[in-house]
């Protein structure tokens, strides 16, 4: 079996993948924000911390295809667990991150390798990693991989109160246009001059942040809004009780 840690080398990847289209239908183009706007965006950011923990979805780049993470996010803690998909057999089990690095493992449980190939339940992905021995996470620190861009990038949206509807009237952003996903109406808004987008519903809540790394290569993180009550196990960042430390960040 290959190891686990072939993951590491994701922290050295540049690769491209296919972008998905920013389809702003609605509107006249890109205008500043409106009053009403800047409010509703003001609470957004509390909105995301009150939803969580709660499911992602993470799409970032990887050379030749597309990393794929479904994980709970817990906001208050800055932490998340769940599963990755590299799209190669070998290249699945669990991740968890927080504030300073990542850790991946493989579930021991029924001799399985990691989750199976299609949508897998973020639910197994928390109870699957209570259930791991410290030692069984292997562990780093970020690097410049576009997956680690995006790990990062899913404990930013959140705080425990609201911005200042001033500020960000001030700020730059603007109202690109709107959208739809699943079916559901969304505004989509620009982070002033930063590559980042922002899909926003009418009563502030985030379903989607897209960052344009280049002309080629996009993150995607979905906020599916699904929350989960048993929230992110502590036993990625437990310390071993026979070593009394934690593995080697690497």
């Amino acid at each position: 079996m290959r190891s686990p840690w072939t993951w590491a080398a994701l922290a050295a990847v540049t690769g491209t993948c296919a972008a998905l289209p920013f389809l702003a239908a609605g509107g006249d183009g890109p205008r500043p924000l409106s009053a009403a706007e800047a409010r509703r965006l003001a609470l957004t950011p509390l909105r995301t911390y009150r939803d969580s923990p709660a499911e992602v979805t993470v799409r970032a780049p990887l050379p030749g295809g597309t990393a794929v993470v479904r994980a709970v996010v817990d906001e208050r803690r800055h932490r998340a667990v769940g599963w990755f998909d590299t799209g190669d057999a070998a290249e699945r089990g669990l991740l968890a991150w927080d504030g300073t690095g990542l850790a991946v493992a493989r579930p021991k449980t029924g001799g399985s390798a990691g989750p199976p190939a299609g949508p897998a339940s973020t639910a197994e992905a928390v109870r699957d990693a209570a259930r791991l021995r410290p030692a069984a996470w292997i562990r780093r620190r970020y690097g410049p991989a576009s997956l680690d861009t995006a790990l990062r990038l899913t404990l930013s949206l959140a705080a425990d109160r609201p911005d200042d509807p001033r500020r960000i009237a001030r700020s730059g952003r603007r109202h690109l246009g709107t959208d739809r996903i699943d079916g559901r109406r969304y505004d989509v808004f620009s982070a002033a001059d930063s590559p980042l987008r922002y899909w926003i519903d009418a009563t502030g809540r985030l379903r989607r942040v897209r960052e344009d790394l280049d002309d080629d290569r996009t993150i995607v993180v979905d906020l599916t809004g699904v929350r989960v009550r048993t929230g992110v196990p502590e036993a990625p960042w437990a310390k071993d009780p026979v070593n009394h430390s934690s593995p080697p960040v690497s």
